[in-house]
């Protein structure tokens, strides 16, 4: 190899060491541009909500204004009720729509039903609470916390079933056709075979809907209304940590301005824990086990 040759190798190998360090460094900054504003949220709640965090906070309904103590006992369950009336009316739903879009829906029902879904995720919340006041709260002729959950799982679905769709398509046709060639039903291997391997995604995709329909104020202002006091009926009007914030955020109270900075430190804690639970859970193979 001649001098000249070396040399030339050489500039070509230093620029791609400063080219790729020079990319490694932008995609390292970029990753802090984002999560940069997720620790300083996070960092300004719990500045502002921990300090109202205890013991009653937890155990105990709200007290009129003027009386110490109380918490938001009533609305952390009722949160919990709520989210998991969305869960079993929209993870089914959506799981299922996302299944046959995979599988079938390579027609002209199958391109409505993405659109729909498309269209559903950019309609404002408040426009499905409106909706769900509609279909539910004036055939119930009272406010409940069904309502609330119908109208949270209506924005569960179009994201759950887009996702489904996508996480079942990444799984290799190869697969379903050996389950074919040794006699296995082609809804059996849809279930076991083509489900089964895309698990991880799919719940992935549930936990991104759940995550984004916990904090949703406005559709549970037309549903669930709220409550001060206990309520584990579905059919009754039900607390919710969104709404506390939300009506303790807007009150002239200094007091209840501190109590809805710690319900909204709890409400990402809770989300944060549900989301890490279920994909530790993914990856140490709990779901999706044969």
């Amino acid at each position: 190899m001649t001098q000249s040759t070396v040399s030339k190798v050489s500039k070509i190998s230093l620029r791609r060491r400063l080219t790729d360090r020079l990319m490694t460094g932008l995609a390292f900054f970029t990753v802090l541009l984002v999560l940069t504003p997720l620790f300083a949220i996070f960092g300004y709640l719990v500045y502002r909500g921990a300090s109202s965090l205890n013991w009653a906070f937890f155990t105990q309904i709200p007290k009129p204004v003027g009386e110490a103590g109380g918490g938001m006992a009533n609305a952390i369950v009722g949160s919990v009720l709520i989210l998991g009336i969305a869960s079993i009316i929209g993870v089914p739903f959506g799981v299922g729509a996302g299944i046959y879009l995979a599988e079938f829906g390579r027609n002209r029902l199958g391109g409505l039903i993405r659109f729909t879904a498309d269209v559903l995720n950019g309609v404002p919340s408040i426009v499905i609470g409106i909706v769900a006041y509609a279909i539910v709260v004036l055939y119930q002729k009272h406010f409940s916390a069904l309502a609330g959950g119908v109208a949270l799982a209506i924005m569960m679905v179009p994201t759950i079933s887009r996702t489904t769709e996508e996480m079942l398509l990444l799984v290799p046709q190869s697969l379903r056709e050996a389950a074919y060639g040794l006699g296995v039903p082609r809804w059996r291997t849809t279930l076991s075979v083509t489900l089964r391997t895309a698990t991880s995604g799919v719940i992935t995709g549930i936990m991104l809907a759940f995550a984004r329909v916990a904090g949703e104020t406005a559709p549970l202002l037309f549903t669930a209304f709220g409550n001060q006091y206990w309520n584990l009926q579905p059919s009754q009007p039900t607390a919710a940590l969104p709404l506390q914030i939300f009506i303790y955020a807007i009150s002239p109270y200094d007091e209840w301005h501190r109590e809805a900075w710690a319900a909204a430190l709890v409400l990402i804690i809770l989300i944060v824990g549900s989301v890490a639970a279920v994909r530790y859970a993914v990856r140490r193979g709990t779901f999706g086990t044969a």
